[in-house]
């Protein structure tokens, strides 16, 4: 049985990503809060990962990185402080992580990291200057620590479009506001958790052991169609 260490599983994607992994797989939640339920494959420690001493952990399969921010303003109603806060969460947040675990990952015989992302970073979006700017270091972290720990660990992101949780929630708070979302996305739809945790146990599976390095956009089309 797997260990995964996620780090924010309490909410939204994270949570969707336990769901998905519980059942055999071993799970280590790094959170402020914890999840909402309890299970034997679970272990859940208290922890602020910016600012606490992450536990030391002697054995892991996986990682996976999910807190992240959604920030959006006018540019020039941006402040440095703005920009700041989103780079140490979505960014130095994980380098620290995967720093402190990459020994760990590096025992195990099919180690992979997942990041995440956003299709903000592929499009010109108004408002996403903050947060495109630290999720496209995420994307460069991405593909150079792939090089740097190849041959022992793996390392993906996973850039999703909107998704139906509390982080997104403000966007998709009535029914008007969803209609336009799904009317901008080719397909005619928006994500929901466990798509997204769908292809984040792929990434961690053996079944994507020959996969490294790459940005996967889990967009309904929007990045990439256009009708």
């Amino acid at each position: 049985m797997k260990k995964i260490i996620i780090i924010g599983g309490s909410k939204g994607i994270g949570s969707a990503i336990i769901d998905s992994l519980i059942s055999n797989h071993k799970i280590i939640n790094l959170s402020r809060t914890p999840p909402e339920f309890e299970h034997e494959n679970l272990t859940h420690f208290n922890c602020d990962v910016l600012n606490d001493e992450m536990p030391p952990i002697e054995a892991a399969d996986g990682l996976i990185y999910c807190p992240g921010s959604i920030n959006l303003k006018p540019f020039n109603r941006l402040s440095l402080d703005d920009f700041r806060t989103d780079f140490e969460i979505n960014v130095i947040g994980a380098i620290k992580a995967i720093q402190i675990y990459t020994k760990t990952l590096s025992q195990s015989e099919s180690a992979s990291i997942v990041l995440f992302s956003t299709v903000a970073t592929k499009l010109g979006m108004p408002f996403h200057a903050s947060v495109a700017t630290a999720k496209s270091a995420v994307e460069g972290l991405t593909k150079s620590i792939a090089a740097d720990l190849a041959t022992k660990i793996r390392v993906n992101a996973i850039a999703p479009t909107i998704t139906d949780t509390d982080l997104a929630a403000k966007f998709l708070r009535n029914e008007r506001m969803m209609e336009s979302t799904i009317q901008r996305h080719p397909l005619k739809k928006y994500l929901k958790p466990t798509e997204v945790a769908a292809m984040a146990t792929y990434l961690l599976s053996d079944l994507s052991k020959s996969i490294s390095g790459q940005i996967f956009n889990l967009d309904c089309g929007i990045v990439s169609l256009k009708l």
